[in-house]
């Protein structure tokens, strides 16, 4: 799915962290986001030296490869989301990967990134996923075993029959009905075809 033609993003004044242990992955990386504008863009090669620069610089938006020598994009992700700097702890993170298994979409998701991409990816895929970080307006989770965004896309409660962990969760136990049942002919006159009068 393509983003709407008139969906217009100004990343010019974004400050955007590349980590890949990759140089011509990061090169290719930084290509693309020259190409959406973005001036101001930190390219790492390694999780070590982009520690670093969040100890010294404010960032945006963090693209980080999942497999990396010494430490991994999900241990980094890990420890910006428990241990990073206060100001960037809750930076949106889009993980790279190039083996998108299930096991893969699960680290990604339960270390604490936004989102994960697949490579091979083409420039409108990565520009898609970044409208959608910025538009996700899910809550930032703070517990024992998680640190990240509300791992729910959609807030449809608890499954049946299990008491919610959360503090906006709504109770399972529905009431009694306030209003009495619509009989059978009142249901068909709201689902019959009606002649309009133009």
């Amino acid at each position: 799915m393509s983003l709407h033609p008139d969906i217009r993003m100004n990343l010019a004044r974004s400050n955007v962290l590349l980590i890949d242990d990759n140089p011509q992955a990061l090169e290719v990386l930084a290509s693309i986001f020259r190409g959406f504008g973005v001036l101001r863009q930190v390219k790492c090669g390694s999780a070590a030296e982009a520690q670093n620069i969040l100890r010294s610089r404010e960032i945006d938006l963090i693209v980080c490869d999942t497999v990396m020598p010494d430490m991994d994009g999900y241990d980094f992700v890990r420890w910006l989301r428990r241990e990073g700097p206060e100001e960037a702890r809750f930076s949106p993170v889009i993980m790279l990967t190039g083996h998108a298994a299930r096991s893969t979409v699960e680290s990604s998701r339960d270390c604490g990134a936004n989102f994960i991409v697949s490579k091979p990816f083409t420039p409108e895929v990565l520009l898609q996923r970044i409208y959608w970080v910025a538009k996700d307006e899910r809550a930032m989770v703070r517990s024992d075993t998680y640190v990240g965004p509300d791992r729910r896309f959609r807030n449809i409660g608890p499954p049946l029959g299990v008491k919610g962990r959360r503090k906006d969760d709504l109770s399972t136990h529905v009431g009694m009905a306030k209003d009495p049942n619509m009989d059978q002919d009142e249901i068909d006159m709201l689902l019959k075809p009606q002649r309009a009068a133009l």
